[in-house]
């Protein structure tokens, strides 16, 4: 059984995720100590166990130490198979991360997924990046999934759920060099038990900086819903590059929209094929299938893929400069 330090690098939920991942893919049983040693609530949360019984799952595995506070587990993987599963992770913890562990699991068989949580929360992507960056990526390199939103749900109340089906998929090696040019750039405002105008302020805000920086065409649409959980979002993308931003109590809505962009902006500017936060999420995908990416400078969440691709027995590359090739 391989041991892995949860306390390595970015010390936190994505090691403990694609951790689970990789033994799955890999067939080889790993224990994690250490979960989220440095963090100021160590151990699992909730989102992590989620993530966890996802990939789980997919390939039958058996665990031990899935409890909220658990520094330990182990996760020993039986043979990826087509399976409908459903997860609740039971509080707003985060959607597009429970189903970043499932995804590259589930390409290799197929399946259904249907997660209960957050679709829009702090620290980490919005469910509409996870649908118009992540996954949109991985379907123009092959992948057959979709993406289903059918409720939104936000922090602290959570409630949202998502969809998601797959076919075996066998992905083409990366090559993103047809996005470094960006020619559209999408916007989608929402928001959740607010008036209609706080998405239409977003997206107008998210449109004038774009216009303003850029000579890029954009396309806005808003949604709004009514149910319990409270709040907005703005995301934005042109190609295999995106950004958002939340809503929060003080935060005007058109700083939401105005973050969002900016985020967006920063990336096509970098040069770099993808923005820094998508650079992590593919590195799974590019020791899978080889090719190569450029991205922003490394952030602790790449380097720590990169270390864990390689306790795996993974090659992947990385070369410096004023921006990053990644290859394998």
């Amino acid at each position: 059984m391989k041991v892995i330090d949860g306390s390595r690098l970015e010390g936190g939920g994505q090691l403990v995720r694609m951790a689970v991942a990789l033994s799955a893919l890999t067939a080889i049983p790993v224990e994690i100590r250490g979960v989220r040693a440095g963090r100021k609530k160590p151990g699992l949360a909730a989102q992590h166990i989620a993530a966890v019984k996802a990939v789980a799952g997919v390939c039958s595995a058996k665990c031990t130490g899935l409890a909220v506070g658990s520094s330990r587990i182990t996760f020993s993987p039986g043979e990826p198979t087509r399976r409908y599963i459903r997860v609740d992770v039971g509080t707003a913890g985060s959607i597009p991360l429970v189903l970043q562990a499932y995804l590259p699991v589930a390409l290799r068989c197929g399946g259904s997924v249907v997660v209960n949580g957050g679709t829009d929360v702090e620290h980490a992507p919005t469910i509409d990046y996870f649908q118009e960056v992540h996954a949109a990526v991985l379907r123009n390199l092959g992948a057959a999934c979709t993406v289903e939103i059918r409720r939104r749900g936000y922090y602290p109340q959570g409630g949202g759920e998502v969809a998601v089906e797959v076919a075996p998929s066998r992905l083409r090696p990366l090559d993103l060099s047809a996005g470094t040019t960006p020619r559209t750039c999408g916007i989608v405002s929402c928001s959740s038990g607010l008036p209609a105008h706080v998405a239409e302020r977003q997206a107008r805000a998210a449109g004038t900086v774009i216009r303003g920086e850029t000579d890029i065409p954009c396309t806005a649409r808003c949604e709004r819903q009514d149910g319990h959980s409270t709040g907005s979002s703005c995301t934005v993308w042109s190609g295999p590059r995106g950004a958002c931003a939340l809503g929060r109590r003080g935060f005007p809505a058109e700083k939401v929209g105005e973050a969002a962009a900016r985020g967006l902006v920063e990336a096509i500017q970098s040069g770099a094929e993808v923005d820094r936060h998508l650079s992590d999420q593919l590195l799974v995908y590019l020791a899978l299938a080889g090719g190569s990416f450029t991205a922003p400078a490394p952030t602790l969440h790449v380097r720590t893929m990169h270390w864990l691709l390689a306790e795996f027995g993974y090659d992947v590359r990385c070369r410096e400069g004023r921006i990053v090739e990644w290859s394998a």
